[in-house]
């Protein structure tokens, strides 16, 4: 496509012909990609069925995929499924709250005060380094194996990654950002509420599907080792008894509810952070 390109002379306008190159919009494949999403489980899923007829291997060791999809719904119909999800996302919710407000207050006062972080950035990168079953054993001898445990070891696991996130987000807020903020003559909150937040809160984001994702597996590994209810209780309790099917069951529920929690998340990142594409 050609536009003409005005170039000023002595003795008028010449007028240059200039050649644009035509924009290609590739058509949306969100309905191919989403399809693409569907071979691997299928092939995963096909390789277990076929794995299952093998007569070398038992029933007992490896069930089948018809036979965990049975324990599933017999299980969900008879209620015994719900407790055990409902305990769990109870568990997670309060134990990912307490992370979430503790990983924003830490993260915050780290990124906005020099002080602050030469005090507490050093203790917190080694409070980072130790997983959560390394605080297990100390924890059962503090508070017992009851919920407080649970709560403690959960919200351990949501608020290293919240407060790293926003305190990076913080700190890397763009240095012209804040000069147009002082330009204008912002009062330290509107600095903040205007400025440093909007700019950090993709990073800040990024942190709370982290940290819900970390809370969810501490929980699982929780309920695995001190827990009477639960899914992980669930998976302990069909070990117990050789009931494989039940474990299967258990680890689908886990693995499909771990995936609902952070597409929520990433629905509601949509809504916060859609501003970001429509800039473009």
């Amino acid at each position: 496509m050609e536009q003409p390109l005005h170039i000023g002379l002595d003795r008028g306008v010449a007028v240059v012909p200039r050649f644009t190159a035509p924009r290609w919009r590739l058509p949306r494949l969100a309905v191919g990609r989403w399809l693409l999403a569907w071979p691997v489980p299928l092939a995963v899923l096909a390789l277990w069925w076929l794995a299952a007829q093998n007569e070398w291997i038992a029933p007992q060791v490896l069930p089948s995929p018809e036979a965990v999809a049975l324990t599933l719904a017999e299980s969900a119909r008879s209620g015994e499924l719900w407790a055990h999800l409902q305990v769990s996302l109870l568990r997670v919710l309060g134990g990912f709250g307490v992370g979430l407000a503790g990983g924003l207050l830490l993260g915050v006062a780290m990124g906005l005060s020099p002080t602050v972080k030469d005090y507490l950035y050093p203790t917190f990168k080694a409070f980072s380094q130790v997983p959560v079953l390394g605080w297990l054993p100390l924890l059962m001898l503090l508070v017992g194996i009851d919920e407080a445990l649970k709560i403690i070891l959960i919200s351990k696991a949501a608020l290293v990654p919240i407060a790293l996130n926003t305190y990076k987000g913080i700190q890397g807020v763009p240095t012209r950002y804040i000069e147009v903020g002082r330009v204008l003559r912002f009062s330290r909150w509107q600095m903040l509420s205007r400025v440093v937040f909007p700019a950090a809160l993709a990073p800040i984001w990024n942190g709370v599907r982290y940290g819900l994702t970390h809370a969810w597996l501490a929980l699982v590994v929780v309920e695995l080792l001190a827990s009477s209810e639960g899914l992980g209780y669930m998976i302990v309790f069909g070990r117990q008894l050789f009931q494989l099917d039940v474990v299967l069951a258990a680890v689908v529920v886990v693995g499909a509810v771990g995936v609902l929690l952070d597409k929520l998340l990433a629905l509601v990142e949509q809504r916060l952070l859609g501003w970001r594409k429509e800039g473009l």
